[in-house]
């Protein structure tokens, strides 16, 4: 539950926010009346996202054995590979987002209404896609063999309505939000839940086969730390605690862990960044 609603309130917030900045600027141009085109990209954009989901969680359900093991492999080291691209990107632009967003609509109004509504949905399916990928690997990596995955589907719906109630408020005003605070806090709990897909990742490819080396197990904890109760089922259902992992997914999660998370926290070389940027003002 914990993963999906970390993951669903980063994804969820990213898109209420720019969907808020592309409403605030319509209504400082004066041109509030266009907002429906918004909205039409941003309905269409879900719907992709509802589908591609679909989809995703579908063929997860029609794969059995071997094969399941490395469709779910597979897909977790993607989703991991796609969380930290995502993290990366929103830490370098995610502070000048609104300035960027604000000259895409300038230029989408010589267009039209077809052209604000490609904007919407470009910048919104992105999100979705992105959060349908997660939210399977999430459900997947942090539930045990006999969850349904209903844990995972509650937190990430809380998530989503956390984050659409924050992008409303931001829209109205009652709240400024610090992006550059926002993204470094989440990014770094977003590092641990993608190391945790990709120590998932290499099990079910060493259960199918694929890797066939570090295969014996590095501790055994379950005695104590049992990861389908207690405080270690609430760390699996966050970060994808196992309480028996191989020698080769501790390596896969410390190796992860260290490399991204050193490349994330060092400071970035000093950029001139106006300071109405640093927090969400529309």
């Amino acid at each position: 539950m914990g993963a999906a609603f970390l993951v669903t309130l980063r994804e969820g917030l990213e898109a209420a926010l720019i969907v808020s900045i592309l409403l605030a600027y319509l209504r400082q141009l004066g041109r509030l009346e266009l907002s429906r085109d918004i909205w039409w990209g941003v309905g269409a954009a879900i719907g992709v996202s509802l589908l591609v989901g679909g989809v995703i969680f579908g063929l997860g359900a029609e794969f059995e054995g071997r094969a399941e093991e490395i469709f779910e492999g597979l897909i977790s080291l993607t989703a991991a590979a796609v969380l930290t691209w995502m993290i990366f990107w929103m830490r370098k632009q995610g502070a000048g987002i609104r300035a960027e967003l604000q000259g895409r609509v300038e230029s989408a109004l010589v267009g039209g209404g077809l052209a604000l509504a490609s904007l919407s949905f470009v910048v919104v399916v992105r999100e979705g896609v992105e959060t349908a990928l997660f939210l399977f690997a999430t459900t997947k990596a942090t539930s045990d063999s006999g969850a349904t995955g209903g844990g995972q589907l509650l937190g990430g719906l809380l998530g989503l309505a956390v984050a659409i109630g924050l992008g409303y408020l931001v829209y109205q005003g009652g709240v400024h939000l610090n992006l550059r605070s926002f993204f470094r806090i989440t990014g770094g709990l977003l590092i641990i839940v993608a190391a945790g897909l990709v120590a998932y990742g290499v099990h079910e490819l060493q259960e199918a086969g694929l890797l066939p080396f570090l295969t014996d197990k590095a501790y055994d904890v379950s005695g104590t730390l049992p990861d389908d109760s207690g405080p270690g089922a609430i760390l699996r259902a966050i970060f994808g605690y196992q309480d028996g992992p191989s020698w080769l997914e501790v390596v896969a999660w410390g190796g992860y862990l260290a490399v991204t998370g050193f490349f994330f926290f060092r400071e970035p070389a000093a950029t001139a960044v106006p300071k109405e940027e640093e927090a969400t003002r529309v």
